[in-house]
């Protein structure tokens, strides 16, 4: 296997070819309508990783929600901006993504912290748990495994990555002060020929003060 790619190489390079290879995830959907029965009106938001913009951000600023969505890729923060007019853009590194404590309403991370190290995951989770409001929901979509730096193939990019099993999520959520309030998990399968079915796990965390 060749040198694995950054998260930054990956998908600058995939672009919307992302949208194509996972489209329509049921669980995905299934806790974004969850959390919009719950969030405040113009609820505060960062959507960590957000990607092309879809369907996260434009699912929550669509409904009237105030979104900035982050991520390494610039060619995704362009896509994005260029698809999801009614939120924000910014191109950083979430391992140093610095926000002001105890600001935001809701902090989602769908499926873009596998790309780093466990020690790096470990640090991003508390750094959420911190920008939230108190009361405020930190969401996680992430294939649940027990791998740490685990190197293969992504879409035709050879990648390493790292995750944890579930019950591994949840501790890390409870000891950075969280509640975990929703718990799904779902096999997700895609037509897009280089697209492993994978175990998909959902997690909604409450800041209980």
């Amino acid at each position: 296997m060749t040198r694995p790619e950054s998260a930054a190489e990956v998908f600058d390079a995939l672009g919307k070819d992302y949208e194509t290879a996972f489209p329509d995830q049921p669980g995905q959907q299934a806790v974004l309508a969850w959390l919009l029965e719950r969030l405040p009106e113009r609820a505060t938001v960062a959507d960590l990783g957000s990607g092309t913009g879809r369907p996260v951000a434009e699912t929550l600023a669509g409904a009237g929600h105030e979104v900035t969505g982050y991520d390494v890729s610039a060619k995704m923060v362009g896509i994005a901006r260029d698809q999801v007019p009614a939120a924000r853009f910014e191109q950083a590194d979430l391992r140093t993504l610095t926000l002001p404590a105890g600001s935001r309403d809701l902090v989602a991370a769908f499926f873009s912290l596998l790309q780093m190290t466990r020690a790096e995951l470990d640090a991003v989770l508390v750094q959420a748990a911190g920008w939230l409001t108190p009361g405020g929901y930190f969401v996680l979509g992430t294939v649940a495994a027990d791998v740490d730096g685990i190197e293969f193939s992504f879409l035709g990019h050879p990648i390493r990555a790292s995750s944890y099993p579930p019950e591994a999520f949840v501790a890390r959520l409870e000891a950075a002060g969280l509640e975990v309030v929703y718990r799904e998990q779902v096999l997700y399968t895609s037509d897009h020929p280089d697209v492993r079915p994978e175990e998909q796990l959902y997690l909604v965390a409450r800041r209980v003060s």
